[in-house]
């Protein structure tokens, strides 16, 4: 038996559609004993995103970016964030996206980028996927400085960490980002061995 043929979904309400998209689903569920149990959850829909982690391997370096974002302030998080380039798909292809995104947060054009996964960030309420890249970069291919595009609100500063320090950063609370702990872990497993 596959999920769909365990779920029923019996009413999908809109609560707010500004920027993203936010709907309550009544929906029956098929428990393993075989009972139906009905259950409702609040979806937030935004769209899926792509998130990038340039390193150096010769350096031993990588790129991440420092910005505000309202929600972890919201939760008490009194810092700015540091994490990866990312952004939304915005019905572009993953690789196209996190091209663009290179560009705009970070500045550079960078030449061979590699999916290495794809995450669900948090499934018990909002959709999205992000698509996880790799690549390495040279100071020749920095194109600007990078800090995002201002009439998105973006204000974003560029650092370029040892990925130790980086490391450090995430046993140490600095970083708290998922996806950014995720692409920090994947590069000491995989690129910094």
């Amino acid at each position: 038996m596959s999920v769909s043929d365990r779920v029923r979904v019996k009413d999908v309400r809109v609560l707010s559609d500004k920027k993203y998209l936010l709907k309550s689903t009544t929906f029956e569920w098929r428990r393993n004993n075989g009972e139906w149990q009905t259950q409702v959850r609040e979806v937030y829909d935004r769209g899926n995103g792509a998130a990038l982690l340039p390193y150096s391997r010769q350096r031993r370096t990588v790129v991440l970016v420092r910005q505000f974002r309202l929600p972890a302030f919201v939760n008490g998080y009194d810092d700015l964030l540091i994490e990866t380039a990312a952004g939304m798909l915005d019905d572009a292809a993953p690789e196209a996206r996190i091209r663009a995104e290179a560009e705009e947060e970070i500045g550079y054009r960078l030449h061979d980028v590699h999916k290495v996964f794809e995450a669900f960030m948090t499934p018990g309420a909002v959709t999205e996927k992000i698509h996880c890249f790799v690549a390495e970069y040279e100071p020749e291919m920095r194109i600007s400085d990078g800090g995002g595009l201002a009439d998105e609100g973006e204000e974003i500063e560029v650092l370029e960490l040892g990925i130790d320090e980086a490391l450090a950063m995430v046993a140490d609370g600095r970083i708290m980002d998922a996806k950014t702990i995720m692409l920090l872990q994947h590069a000491a497993l995989h690129i910094f061995r």
